[in-house]
């Protein structure tokens, strides 16, 4: 007998047997009927139905006008509770686009069409989950009153799918209403669904991707090298696992698809419009990276490129030279027109640096008017002609700043890598000691590093530093500036109130921590001039000297070395017993670069004066990256984003991106924002209306010296 044969006599066999079927439902229905119509009293005609209706195994439903009853087989098998089923039409149970054909099958029965009418639709539940059902319905009279009585058969079961048909009818519009980019191909990779986000992602039509292999309409490459990648539904087809394809605005996941017997039947590919998201991340790399005021390169990725060249000079492979680049007469600039002319002038200065120097080097403003050059495989006769070249770039430069005409010069320190050459550090300091000879020459000079150039710098410079930090710990030089933090929204009851800072008292001036703090570094005395602050806060509120509003806390600054020093927590327990201060009352700030290098003694730092009652504050926020790894380990109070990022807040687009993305992490974190260094009221103003907590800055209340206890 032939394949076709055989295939016949099956479909004529399946056809007899739901003949049979058929038949025997219609006349146990008519034996149900003409049982419950004897006990029928009069006048309660429906209910000897609904009690027909209860006796059947079979989903079913008893339709008038309305739906009079259903029974529990019916409720079940679509997921709606019964008591919500009765009194309703069935074209108002349907699926929307079933209602119309709903409405046909009943008006069919009731009209007395011949035989039983089978109709299928499809119910969705609360949740969203569709059921199929083809719907037998047939004509009883109970009395003088019209009904049809619904029995209902599962033609698409609820719990569970084959996986190889086409989705139903509503899950499909939930696929073409996903903001994601869907689609999906068969066991060969050909594509046989589009939604309407994939086809705006790729800019092509469905009608043209449908049938083609996924390979030829889409291809990815490695953002980095721009290197072709492997197709990832022939990878998931061949795997069987999931796979992760990513190029510069799109990522592709592909899942397999699973049949019944667990074989992949096809692969669904998402894509994942991720432009907005590498923009954001490119931004914040940038900044984390590079200076905000001349666009060179930072101090830290400065220091990471010089690490690397040093690692190269020490394997023997190449040769590099650093030169360290401190301006002459600056300081007049910034006196007679102030630091706007400043920044104006360092601009340029930059801009004069980047030209002179080759494409492969790296210019870097290290601080204030130092800068760094990286002259990768340079010869040191080849450095000495490019640092003169800046040299007179920079003598021959005029800065004008309104009625005004400046000229400034450069000393230039030179020190060689080699394979001989040492730590990062004492590259540093090796450059910095010999720009310090090269000032030490005269103005526009240049230097190459000597062993005899640090003996020189430290005797000058470096112990007079020493002799006057150790004076002013012994004498009582420092003094204490406070300046106040406000809460952007009226009526916060908590949160800190105001920062103390420490300045030196020296020759009648007070010097700022910038200038005094690399030495105290250094020589290893931040941990002691943080116990003087420590102290002399607590004294100062113990006093009354500083007054807090009630709820609110004071910010104090904790150094790396003092983080690092395990004898500090306990310093700082003691001081809090004898002063008598409440631990909730201090705020620290620690800064990231703090916290990433001595992450252990940190955590427990911050863990036990956390469970005092003691707030935290992660300093510096932004600056670097490896921060947002660090958050989750430690219980921070609040995020202190680096004043950088809100250098012109009210108008530089950059810095918005990046602090509203620093917002919105926060704020997933529940972590409360203090912005430092708002100058002007306008950054004010947008730094309130992006959500940020409490401010600081000059725009509030400028640092000055703490009044003693009244």
């Amino acid at each position: 007998m032939t394949v076709p044969t055989i295939a016949a006599l099956a479909l004529a066999i399946l056809a007899a047997v739901l003949a049979v079927i058929a038949w025997r439902q219609r006349q146990r229905l008519e034996h149900l009927q003409d049982e419950a119509a004897p006990a029928r009293p009069a006048g309660q005609g429906d209910d000897s139905a609904r009690a027909m209706l209860a006796a059947l195994r079979e989903p079913a439903l008893l339709h008038g006008e309305r739906i009079e009853a259903v029974n529990e087989a019916f409720a079940t098998v679509i997921g709606v509770p019964a008591a919500q089923l009765t009194g309703k039409t069935l074209a108002e149970l349907v699926s929307g686009e079933y209602a119309e054909l709903a409405t046909l099958a009943v008006a069919r029965a009731v009209a007395g069409t011949t035989g039983p009418s089978l109709t299928e639709v499809e119910f969705a539940d609360s949740h969203g989950q569709v059921t199929r059902l083809e719907l037998s319905g047939s004509v009883l009279e109970s009395a003088g009153r019209k009904f049809v009585l619904f029995t209902a058969e599962e033609m698409l079961p609820h719990q569970a799918s084959d996986g190889a048909g086409l989705p139903p009818a509503r899950s499909q519009l939930a696929l073409d209403s996903l903001g994601e980019g869907i689609l999906t191909t068969d066991a060969h990779g050909l594509i046989d669904y589009v939604n309407p986000s994939a086809e705006a992602l790729t800019g092509m039509r469905r009608e043209d991707a449908i049938g083609q292999a996924f390979g030829a309409m889409f291809g990815f490459v490695d953002e980095h090298d721009r290197r072709a990648l492997a197709d990832p539904v022939q990878q998931c087809l061949a795997t069987g696992s999931r796979v992760n394809l990513g190029r510069r605005s799109i990522e592709a996941t592909a899942s397999p698809i699973r049949g019944a017997q667990g074989d992949v039947t096809g692969v669904a590919v998402m894509l994942h419009d991720v432009s907005e998201l590498r923009g954001l991340t490119q931004q914040m790399s940038y900044q984390a990276s590079h200076d905000a005021l001349t666009g060179l390169v930072n101090r830290r990725e400065f220091e990471r490129r010089l690490g690397e060249a040093l690692e190269i000079a020490r394997a023997g492979r190449q040769g590099h030279v650093m030169c360290y680049l401190d301006l002459d007469r600056f300081k007049a600039v910034n006196d007679t027109s102030g630091h706007l002319a400043g920044d104006n002038m360092l601009r340029e200065v930059a801009a004069l640096i980047r030209e002179a120097v080759r494409d492969s080097d790296t210019v870097s403003r290290l601080g204030g008017d130092e800068f760094g050059v990286l002259l990768v495989g340079c010869p040191l006769d080849k450095a000495r002609q490019i640092a003169d070249d800046i040299l007179r770039a920079i003598d021959e430069y005029r800065f004008v700043w309104k009625d005004r005409i400046f000229s400034v010069g450069v000393s230039i320190g030179l020190v060689e890598l080699t394979g001989e050459s040492n730590s990062l550090e004492e590259i540093m300091s090796a450059a910095d000691s010999a720009c310090y000879v090269a000032k030490k020459q005269g103005e526009s000079h240049v230097h190459v590093y000597s062993s005899h150039d640090e003996a020189v710098a430290r005797s000058r410079g470096e112990i007079q530093w020493l002799q006057r930090l150790q004076a002013a710990l012994r004498d009582g030089f420092f003094e204490l500036y406070v300046q106040p933090i406000e809460p952007t929204r009226p009526g916060t009851l908590n949160g800190p109130a105001m920062e103390v800072f420490v300045r030196l008292h020296d020759e009648g001036q007070a010097v700022a921590p910038a200038d005094f703090f690399p030495a105290a570094e250094r020589y290893r005395l931040m941990s002691m001039i943080d116990r003087w602050v420590l102290g002399s806060a607590l004294a100062a509120l113990s006093a009354g000297a500083i007054r807090l509003p009630p709820g609110r806390s004071l910010s104090i600054n904790i150094s790396g070395q003092t983080l690092a020093d395990p004898s500090f927590l306990e310093y700082v327990v003691e001081e809090l017993d004898r002063s008598g201060v409440q631990p909730a009352q201090m705020c620290f700030e620690v800064a990231e670069t703090s916290v990433i290098g001595n992450l252990e003694q940190a955590r427990r730092f911050i863990d036990v004066l956390h469970g005092m009652g003691c707030r935290f504050a992660l300093d510096d926020f932004g600056t670097d990256l490896g921060g947002f790894a660090n958050l989750k380990q430690l219980p921070m109070d609040y995020l202190k984003i680096d004043g950088s990022f809100m250098r012109d807040l009210g108008r530089d687009s950059v810095n918005q991106a990046m602090v509203s993305a620093v917002v919105g992490m926060a704020r997933s974190l529940n972590f409360r924002l203090v912005a430092e260094q708002i100058e002007d009221i306008a950054s004010l103003e947008a730094a309130r209306a992006m959500g940020i907590d409490y401010v600081q800055g000059h725009a509030i209340g400028r640092p000055r010296p703490l009044a003693p206890a009244a």
